[in-house]
């Protein structure tokens, strides 16, 4: 593999590439939702359309936000899909399980790429290289080759060394990104309780996953999402008056408020391959100063992700307070209140906090 060509998936913007991360993932339950279908009905012209446009989407958005890797990736399996759909090729389960390979090394190796570590172990270099051969192939040798790739790569597909077994069970990865899909759209229905908490989940995601990336991505991306989304599900067990309703919280209402990080964490820990995120969630009402609840925890055992997780969280409330002020005057009081509590919210994260934050002002 070309030495340059390396360097230059390696040579991305940061904001240009968490905007692709963000778009890739409205487009994947898509593909896996087509991908399913064709493998019932290899005849189904509206999938394999439906399937062929996400992912020319995602080479497209690739190219916009220049992440070169995204499209080197893409582009030979469109490629392939053009062949089927010009009845060359047949779609066969090897060509299904390739395109489910690449997503799901593409979504890895995007990950990988914005928390600034290295993805060798993906083997990006040889799938790129096999399927841009791949798609040249004459029909006759079109299989042998494939499942000859699918072999070699297999092995690489999960996050824990786990890949699909023979009856096509889906990989680590996959589950973990339907995880991810399921706990997006409980937060989301918790938003959709109140009009002021429209698109929160999402807006907290984008300023927790920046903030981390902008401080070195020394958290895992998707066990913070998990608790971004996750956070405060136990709210959606209290009752509605106890903390929508305006004033004061009655003495009984705090009491189940405290509970509530413990009930989302206590879900998260008995699915497999979230315990990082179920800390996060348990912990998020954690302060520093040692009054935070649920636990009382001192600065020194609450996890760096809760740590993020408090500020960010925090920053989005005084937001929605003062919402009528205009959104760039609310940006800058929240930020102002952040600064100031300085016993409050982790020392450590403030700094590339409000790098983040000024991103967003300059923005608009």
């Amino acid at each position: 593999m070309d030495r340059q060509r390396i360097e230059d998936w390696l040579r991305v913007d940061p904001e240009g590439l968490q905007d692709f991360i963000d778009g890739l993932r409205d487009y994947l339950p898509a593909i896996e939702r087509d991908v399913a279908r064709l493998r019932v009905a290899r005849d189904d012209r509206d999938a394999l359309g439906s399937l062929f446009r996400s992912l020319h989407n995602i080479k497209g958005d690739a190219a916009l936000c220049r992440v070169a890797l995204a499209v080197a990736l893409v582009h030979p399996i469109e490629t392939m899909l053009e062949r089927v759909r010009r009845h060359e090729v047949p779609f066969t389960d090897l060509l299904s399980e390739m395109v489910l390979l690449v997503v799901d090394h593409l979504e890895l190796a995007m990950n990988r790429l914005a928390a600034g570590h290295a993805f060798a172990d993906l083997r990006v270099e040889p799938l790129v290289q096999g399927i841009e051969e791949l798609a040249q192939l004459a029909p006759s040798e079109f299989d042998e080759r494939l499942s000859s790739l699918i072999g070699l790569l297999a092995s690489r597909r999960s996050l824990a060394g786990g890949g699909s077994d023979p009856a096509g069970e889906p990989t680590a990865l996959r589950r973990q990104r339907e995880d991810l899909s399921f706990f997006r759209s409980l937060a989301r229905q918790l938003d959709g309780r109140s009009p002021r908490f429209a698109g929160r989940c999402e807006r907290l995601a984008r300023l927790v996953l920046q903030t981390n990336q902008a401080a070195g991505g020394g958290i895992d991306p998707a066990q913070l999402e998990a608790a971004v989304y996750m956070h405060d599900l136990g709210m959606m067990f209290l009752a509605e008056a106890a903390w929508l309703k305006p004033g004061r919280m009655t003495a009984e209402d705090k009491v189940a408020l405290h509970r509530h990080p413990l009930q989302a964490a206590g879900l998260l820990s008995r699915m497999v391959g979230w315990a990082e995120a179920a800390e996060m969630v348990a912990q998020h009402h954690e302060s520093p100063d040692g009054k935070g609840y649920p636990q009382g925890l001192p600065a020194a055992a609450i996890c760096p992700g809760a740590r993020l997780l408090a500020m960010v969280d925090a920053f989005d409330s005084v937001m929605l307070k003062h919402d009528h002020r205009g959104r760039k005057r609310s940006v800058l009081l929240a930020i102002a209140e952040i600064n100031a509590c300085d016993r409050q919210f982790a020392a450590e994260w403030i700094a590339p906090f409000n790098q983040v934050v000024r991103r967003l002002l300059d923005d608009r």
